[in-house]
């Protein structure tokens, strides 16, 4: 029986295969910038070393954060450009636009060669990419959400974090067999970047082989087009019963959306009675997200691992590895055993828990048991604080990794709905940004502190929700 139920919704599960290789592309440049500035090649090409050959920590520091940085500024443009731009072209032919967009800043990050000018290239398609990534991560799960049965629909559209998490690991090992394989010349950085042609060919050349959403096709006025795309997903044909029913149910939600935002002022939108909470729950929900550690982590992997004494280039990268291992393994155990099970408020309460604990245990351990900068393998207080990290991201994918856009989404009436999640689009991209600029200098200037300040972040985050 699940046997013919995953065959008749084969076409919704090969539009999601091919949709979510933007997501992974999401998760693959937010992960593999960090490694890249860690190359000590890279440093020295572009001139981030000192004249006796020891790393400008300064300079380093710079060049990484803007490096990654300025992709969560593009992204952050291009979230919010994508609302109506997908309204207007549809989600099919927006994402077609946002992939060549990132393709474009794909390449020109990969043809950077020259110490006068690379950085600059790099520094221009790290941005074009991002805006390209904002627009694929915004419309993405909205086209797939759109085109499966309720049957399938939280599962399938419950992927998006597990393939964020896939992309982030994929560029974590590029970057470790690189270091293992290749140890000058400018393939160090042409092979990290260019790969993300890759995801983005197949995305590409595979949304032309899909069907445009029904839900836009029908709220545009073409229903005849909508019915005829709803019936190929479903494999039934148009004159089916049940295709005529969810086409009666999808144009009912859209009469029900336009009637409930009819006249809606963006005055009474936020400041009406119990609005107000509620925005303000959108904005702070993602302030903590992204303060809380795991983006700090995630994007800068190599660093963080070298900070608690994993101080060889190629040892800090497979370390950043396993840590790309478990969290697609922790997310995927999660998604698909326990995020109906504990509940939105208990799973976020645990997991700020677990992270906030185990962000103050790391700090303690690495103030009272520095790492030997001379000491060529990792000590066993680093091995131990490794460990620590690995059970840290097992406890936010539980909770702070998929389940604040759910939260939001929850808590919004549906007539300030589409108020509320581009509050938090602009939320999250906007502390993402920060968070991504600042942390380079906040591993090299706070040490021991920056674990601590994470723990506390995330002990706040649960009273957020204890109340």
């Amino acid at each position: 029986m699940a046997f013919d139920a995953l065959f008749k919704n084969i076409r919704v599960y090969y539009l999601a295969f091919i949709v979510y290789w933007g997501i992974v592309l999401f998760g693959y440049d937010t992960g593999i910038a960090g490694g890249v500035v860690s190359q000590p090649y890279f440093q020295k090409h572009f001139g981030l070393r000192n004249a006796d050959g020891t790393k400008n920590v300064k300079r380093t520091n710079e060049v990484s954060s803007i490096v990654v940085s300025v992709l969560q500024g593009g992204a952050f443009f291009g979230a919010l450009g994508s609302a109506p731009i997908s309204a207007k072209l549809g989600r099919k032919w927006t994402l077609v636009a946002f992939t060549i967009i990132f393709s474009i800043g794909a390449v020109l990050t990969t043809v950077a060669k020259e110490p006068h000018n690379g950085l600059q290239l790099i520094y221009a398609g790290r941005v074009i990419s991002g805006f390209g990534i904002g627009g694929i991560s915004a419309v993405a799960p909205a086209f797939v959400s759109e085109c499966s049965p309720k049957e399938v629909r939280g599962r399938i559209t419950g992927l998006f974090q597990i393939m964020v998490a896939t992309g982030v690991m994929i560029s974590y090992f590029i970057n470790y067999g690189i270091s293992e394989h290749i140890k000058t010349g400018p393939n160090i950085w042409r092979i990290s970047f260019g790969f993300q042609l890759v995801p983005a060919g197949i995305m590409l050349l595979g949304l032309l082989t899909v069907k445009e959403s029904p839900r836009w096709l029908a709220s545009v006025g073409r229903t005849s087009d909508a019915v005829r795309n709803l019936a190929y997903l479903r494999r039934e044909p148009e004159t089916s019963t049940n295709v005529a029913l969810e086409m009666a149910e999808i144009e009912a939600q859209i009469a029900e959306e336009r009637a409930a935002r009819e006249g809606l002022g963006w005055k009474e939108a936020f400041f009406a009675k119990g609005n107000s909470i509620r925005f303000v729950i959108a904005f702070v929900i993602f302030l903590l997200q992204q303060w809380g550690g795991q983006n700090s982590v995630g994007y800068y992997a190599p660093q963080i691992f070298a900070s608690i004494g994993y101080t060889g280039t190629q040892i800090s990268l497979l370390a950043s590895g396993i840590y790309g291992i478990v969290k697609v393994v922790a997310t995927a155990f999660f998604i698909f055993f326990f995020v109906e099970t504990l509940g939105r408020r208990m799973s976020l309460i645990i997991s700020s828990i677990g992270m906030g604990t185990l962000f103050f245990i790391i700090g303690a351990i690495l103030k009272t048991h520095p790492p030997s900068a001379a000491a060529a393998d990792p000590a066993p207080a680093s091995k131990a604080m490794a460990g620590m990290l690995y059970i840290y991201v097992c406890f936010y994918s539980m909770g702070w990794g998929p389940l604040p856009w759910v939260y939001v989404s929850d808590i919004f009436p549906t007539r300030t709905r589409h108020y509320g999640l581009a509050l938090a689009s602009a939320s999250q991209w906007l502390w993402n940004f920060v968070v991504s600029k600042v942390t380079p200098d906040m591993i090299t200037n706070l040490g021991y502190k920056i674990f601590l300040m994470f723990g506390t972040v995330n002990i706040a985050a649960m009273g957020l929700f204890a109340l």
